[in-house]
């Protein structure tokens, strides 16, 4: 994409097939994009479903001062360009704080009006949500100033392994050293701001009102987003299945494409086997 593309752009990467297919929507973490589903693409069972990825503002390129708005402001954007609006999120990471957000209610005005109009309530009509390697902690105490340290001073650690998985190795050494400092030089202080208010913000989410099933998928070699981290979110939401893959960092879609695949089309076709909820109860539920 380039410097004049939109902040927010969703493609159809496969049609459905039928007269209401499942509409599912990909979203990418932060200095990452859509091409992160590649893999995942590739192997999904054709079982007749609509899937589409979204291009974020937090995308590799970084849209100049997207940090301004809150996360779920675009996550709410790119929902909001599916057309009929998803019936299942599969996010990653930072993509999967911005989707929490969004499902809080924040992001969102008093009146029920998301970005330019978006339908604010699209997200009660969600059939499930998959979080790939979510960043959540469950209490405010489990963040101290070692855990703030541990991320500004990792972070670049933290990209040049996102560089060594998204390259399949290719990039090693030094280069991949430098190119992740030109990545975090990229997403700047406000960037990585809004990454760590986020997260900060995850022990105040209801998740109690979360009730949609959700698929927790995590690395039990993820330093970034540790695997405690989505069993703790596991818990704390009223219908999840946590898994925890083997031998698998921060991208369960690429370091353990198969067994990732497997999982997440079963998920989908467990969701296209359930109705779709009505927005009018949902709303009357939400005012109650």
């Amino acid at each position: 994409m380039s410097a004049g593309d939109p902040p927010v752009s969703v493609s159809l990467r496969r049609p459905g097939r039928g007269p209401a297919p499942l509409r599912v929507l990909f979203l990418h973490g932060l200095a990452g994009g859509a091409n992160v589903w590649d893999d995942y693409l590739a192997q999904a069972a054709d079982h007749g479903h609509e899937l589409w990825t979204a291009e974020l503002p937090w995308r590799s390129e970084e849209v100049p001062d997207w940090a301004v708005r809150p996360p779920a402001h675009w996550t709410a954007e790119a929902m909001g360009q599916v057309p009929g609006g998803p019936d299942v999120v599969v996010a990653h990471s930072f993509g999967a704080g911005a989707l929490l957000a969004l499902l809080d209610g924040q992001g969102v005005d008093p009146g029920g009006l998301a970005p330019d109009g978006v339908d604010a309530f699209a997200w009660h009509r969600l059939r499930g949500v998959v979080l790939v390697s979510p960043f959540y902690r469950a209490r405010p105490r489990d963040f101290d100033w070692e855990a703030l340290s541990y991320y500004v001073n990792g972070f670049d650690r933290i990209l040049a392994d996102g560089l060594r998985v998204r390259s399949g190795g290719r990039i090693t050494g030094e280069l991949r050293q430098d190119m992740a400092l030109k990545v975090r030089e990229r997403v700047g202080p406000y960037g990585w701001t809004s990454f760590f208010d986020t997260y900060l913000r995850t022990p105040y989410l209801r998740t109690e009102r979360l009730s949609g099933p959700c698929l927790v998928i995590g690395g039990e070699a993820d330093f970034a987003a540790h695997p405690s981290d989505g069993e703790a979110l596991g818990a704390a939401l009223p219908d999840a299945t946590v898994k925890i893959l083997g031998d698998c960092g921060h991208f369960a879609m690429v370091e353990q494409a198969a067994e990732f695949a497997a999982l997440t089309d079963s998920f989908l076709d467990s969701a296209a086997a359930r109705p779709r909820p009505g927005a009018t109860d949902e709303r009357v539920r939400e005012n109650d």
